[in-house]
């Protein structure tokens, strides 16, 4: 059948466009239930023996949900227990619209064959598809479109049986929808109800969402303002009485938080937020409307850490915290608001530890999440016995105006508290990263195997397996991105190559492969765990550059004379055979060992001869050599624990490599932007502003050294200057700081921004080409760089600026928090590491001193740590913070930074959730008078104490 809709409309232009819609309507689209003998013409999803068991409908049934179930019930269909579900296309179509993620669960659990859910396209069906009536809504219409199409399938089904014995299931939690359908004759509940019926998992109950009227208490205290509706404060904004921003949380104060204001334009650019009532139940991240305070109202940022230790339960009134920051100095307070409404809520599932009610037979508790910036949240769970001592994962439904903590529910044990696997898995979600396996959508675009490189795809491209190409990398390394080769042409001249992994070969655009990969957008490296972006397949056989294996490369040939200076540039897709694949450390030994004359060694050292001259003129146009404090793991090879922690050591061949890589990047940005200047995707790295040095020009004052700013250039010989004669390790120190005193480089298009340069390699342009095996953008370059030779067919997502924009902001996020994971997960396997270790004594420098602490830099093991001086209403030593300097005075003794210290290092497990690596100073030797000693332990800073294991008693000194 079809359907054809004709209407008139006019165009900018003044004209009128004849528009004809049609609807295709088809009365051969099947059930897809195994009992139907009807219209089943392929493979039964939908199966009889898999029908769940309830008290409320015993006999077999399918389920359907509407929109809203989907949306707010998703924890509960992905559970294992849930199957045979029928997904309309309208509802579907709705999810998809209102929310992207949950889209993609629910799209992702309809494709796992063992759940039995079946999608069914009720909008081309010719008996269920519906006109939308005159005055009727949209929202009401698709209400109308589900009821219809349940009830068509209830009769279908039916028939199809028999008479009865299978029935449907329409799930909503509209009441409104729910008393319609049941007039319709059509078998209805709400999804607590029939989720509270099945028999075989009565723990499913604990991860029903709680809906929107079971999160609004009529009972208790109002302690929140109620929030404005959205076209209030959308005008309000418009007015200027509002200001939009993304709200920060304080990770040390729960009463404290700033708002950073959206718009280039504003003229607060953060607003600081404080107490209860105005915080006004925001969470991190949420994008909320500020409505700010008058003058006589601002306050100062709160220098005392304050954590939440709950207040008393909403049924026996809550808990007032009052604001004890209201007055300070005029010269350091800040603009102050109140939050006034929610834009955007940024929840997300947490993860954390119960903490079980003290009430017997309670099934409401308190659930403390890992993240500090995050409120607990109140859920209810009949297994709290079982769930002490695990994290757990929770997901927030809503937050009352008379709570004093939001509503949520439980959502998946992920394991022991403390437990390698199950901490790794927590440090995974936290900084959402996506770690299930590929799904078979997903592995079905992958090569078939055996697979092999034909003389076919030779003639396509440049044959270089003649070439002495070899890879260098880190140890244990699998997924090998990059080869080099050198050799000398006749002309005496040497021709370079950079041979880069075609993984864009694979990887075609648009289909589910590329889609996960863009997804991804990093490869996360963790302490013995990687997480890839593309299926191993991939990452570490077709595309990995082995030794003595044919593979597709994308190369970047340079012709340079012997003072390095480019003659030539040539691009092309190739074929090469490694002849080796060596590690840092092996390629070094070759270069430095005068008995090898082999090619392989010649070429390393041809190449590492240039790199040196490369580098030298980068240093020279005023390229920054900063420094941090990388560290690796030496794990047991049974138990994967960490037996040995040392800091990363650079050779000469880890700087080759790089200078190599950098130029080919720089290469094919110059050559991407010639012939794509709306679309090419690039990378800078922006100027920090001056005040970002204000410590660093601090810091080598008080050495009496004079470090320059003004230009990179300026920077980097300030710091080739800036020795200390006795004291070698300062350069590095100097160096450390520097490199927090940098912005974040980040991706963009080029046709959305004007400032390309590249601060810290002192480049006007840049971009990423030669990781694509790990890094989404460079998969990206390769297109672009492929189309740009001629090598390959241009899409239309390539050349939309727009597009390429938003793909840039998801590779900068995912880029950002793979970087936060791996720093989780290099403190928890420290932690591990020293958990083994008891306590240590270690040389450190101070790197940092703040008004009551110095904070330590261990360079053995490239740890950092905090010593205190004070604790929170205990009494104090006597100490005096100058900003000069700075300089923190203890009890007479003056600390600087870059101080040399020694100080005990120790794993503090007295918090399980909360374990920190804890420093306490051995020397200098600091007398204390009229302190407590056991007030310095709570604090984290007399940790030697405890290693002598003194008895407590009344002292009126100590020394530690």
């Amino acid at each position: 059948m079809l359907k054809s809709k004709t209407f008139v409309k006019k165009t900018r232009s003044g004209g009128i466009l004849k528009v004809v819609r049609e609807h295709y309507l088809r009365d051969d689209i099947w059930c897809g239930s195994e009992v139907c003998g009807e219209c089943r013409d392929e493979s039964p999803v939908l199966q009889r023996d898999a029908c769940m068991e309830s008290s409320l409908c015993p006999s077999p049934h399918y389920l359907i949900p509407d929109t809203n179930v989907i949306l707010h019930q998703i924890d509960i269909l992905e559970d294992p227990l849930i199957k045979n579900v029928i997904f309309l296309q309208t509802v579907l179509q709705e999810v998809r619209h209102r929310s992207a993620p949950v889209y993609k669960r629910i799209r992702d659990a309809i494709h796992n064959a063992d759940k039995h859910f079946y999608t069914f396209t009720n909008e081309h069906h010719r008996e269920t598809f519906i006109e939308r009536e005159p005055g009727e809504s949209a929202n009401d219409r698709n209400d109308r479109a589900i009821r219809v199409a349940a009830r068509w399938y209830g009769q279908h089904l039916s028939r199809a049986a028999g008479g009865g014995e299978l029935q449907v299931v329409l799930l909503t939690d509209d009441q409104d929808n729910k008393e319609k359908a049941e007039k319709n004759g059509i078998l209805v509940y709400k999804c607590e109800e029939y989720v509270k019926s099945l028999i075989a998992n009565p723990e499913l109950v604990d991860r029903l969402a709680l809906t929107s009227d079971q999160n609004e208490i009529n009972s208790g205290k109002v302690l929140f303002l109620e929030h404005l509706p959205l076209s209030k404060i959308q005008a309000g904004i418009k007015s200027g009485i509002y200001l939009q921003g993304t709200f920060h949380a304080s990770r040390d104060n729960y009463l404290e938080a700033t708002v950073f204001v959206h718009g280039e334009a504003a003229e607060r650019k953060e607003v600081l937020i404080q107490g209860l009532q105005s915080l006004n139940r925001a969470l991190h991240q949420d994008v909320v409307a500020v409505e700010l305070l008058s003058r006589e109202c601002w306050v100062s940022p709160s220098e005392v850490v304050l954590q939440d230790d709950g207040g008393k339960d909403e049924d026996t009134g809550e808990e007032e915290v009052e604001d004890k920051n209201k007055s300070a100095e005029a010269s350091i307070l800040k603009p102050t608001g109140r939050v006034v409404g929610i834009i955007k809520r940024n929840w997300r599932p947490y993860c954390g530890l119960l903490s079980q009610s003290n009430i017997k037979e309670a099934t409401r508790h308190l659930f403390t999440p890992d993240d500090r910036r995050i409120p607990r949240i109140r859920i209810e769970t009949r297994q709290a016995s079982n769930l002490v001592g695990h994290k757990i994962m929770v997901v927030i439904d809503g937050w009352p105006k008379n709570s004093r903590y939001p509503n949520g529910h439980f959502v998946k044990n992920l394991g022991d508290v403390g437990g390698k696997d199950t901490e790794t898995e927590v440090i995974l979600l936290e900084h959402d990263v996506p770690h299930l396996p590929f799904s078979q959508a997903v592995l079905s675009f992958l090569p078939k195997m055996p697979w092999g490189i034909t003389e076919e795809d030779v003639k396509n491209r440049m044959d270089l397996r003649h070439l002495c190409v070899c890879s260098v990398d880190p140890p244990g390394c699998t997924d090998i991105d990059d080869a080099l080769h050198f050799r000398e042409l006749e002309n005496k001249n040497f021709e370079v190559g950079v041979h880069i992994a075609d993984v864009s070969h694979f990887i075609r655009p648009g289909n589910a492969l590329d889609q996960e990969a863009a997804n991804r957008g990093t490869t996360v490296y963790l302490c013995g765990k990687r997480i890839d972006m593309v299926p191993e397949l991939l990452s570490s056989n077709l595309c990995s550059l082995r030794s003595d294996v044919e593979r597709f490369a994308f190369s970047c040939i340079w012709e340079m004379n012997y003072s390095a200076e480019i003659i030539k540039t040539h691009f092309t897709k190739s074929v090469i055979k490694s002849k080796a694949s060596l590690t840092y450390a092996e390629a070094q030994l070759r270069i430095d060992d005068t008995s090898l004359n082999d090619d392989i060694t010649q070429s390393l050292r041809g190449l590492n001869r240039l790199a040196k001259i490369l580098k030298a003129k980068r240093v020279e146009k005023g390229a920054l050599s900063l420094s941090s404090p990388e560290v690796r793991f030496h794990m047991d090879s049974e138990t994967h624990d960490p037996v040995d922690l040392h800091t990363k050591e650079l050779m000469e061949t880890n700087s080759m490599v790089e200078e190599f890589m950098l130029l080919a990047n720089i290469s094919v940005a110059r050559k991407i932007y010639e012939e794509f200047s709306e679309c090419a995707l690039l990378r800078k790295h922006p100027s920090p502003p001056p005040s970002n040095y204000d410590i660093l020009i601090k810091a080598a004052k008080s050495k009496g050294l004079l470090i320059h700013t003004d230009t990179a250039k300026a920077l980097a010989d300030s710091l080739n200057l800036a020795e200390i004669e006795g004291f070698p390790y300062f350069n590095t120190l100097l160096r450390i700081l520097a490199t927090r005193c940098m912005m974040q480089a980040v991706y963009f298009c080029s046709g959305m921004d004007s400032d390309f340069h590249h601060y810290g390699l002192a480049s006007p342009i840049y971009t990423h080409f030669t990781s694509p095996i790990r890094r989404y953008s460079d998969i990206i370059v390769h297109r672009l760089l492929a189309v740009a030779i001629g090598a390959d067919s241009t899409y239309p997502d390539l050349m939309d600026k727009h597009k390429q924009a938003t793909l840039c902001n998801n590779l900068n996020y995912r880029h950002k928090m793979a970087q936060y994971a791996q720093r989780a997960s290099v403190a928890f396997n420290t932690q591990l590491f020293f958990k083994s270790k008891g306590i240590l004594n270690e040389d450190g420098f101070i790197l940092f001193v703040r008004k009551n602490a110095i904070i330590i830099l261990i360079p053995k093991y490239g740890l950092e740590g905090t010593v205190f001086f004070e604790s929170k209403d205990k009494p104090s030593p006597h100490i005096a913070f100058s900003d000069e300097g700075p300089t923190l005075t203890v009890e007479g003794h003056t600390f600087f930074m870059f101080d040399k210290v020694k100080v005990t290092v120790a794993l503090d497990a007295s918090n399980i959730q909360h374990q920190k690596i804890r420093m306490a100073l051995i020397e200098p030797h600091i007398t204390v008078t009229n302190y407590n000693p056991h007030n310095i332990l709570t604090s984290g800073s007399d940790l030697g104490m405890r290693a002598k294991k003194k008895k407590k008693k009344k002292k009126k000194s100590h020394k530690y």
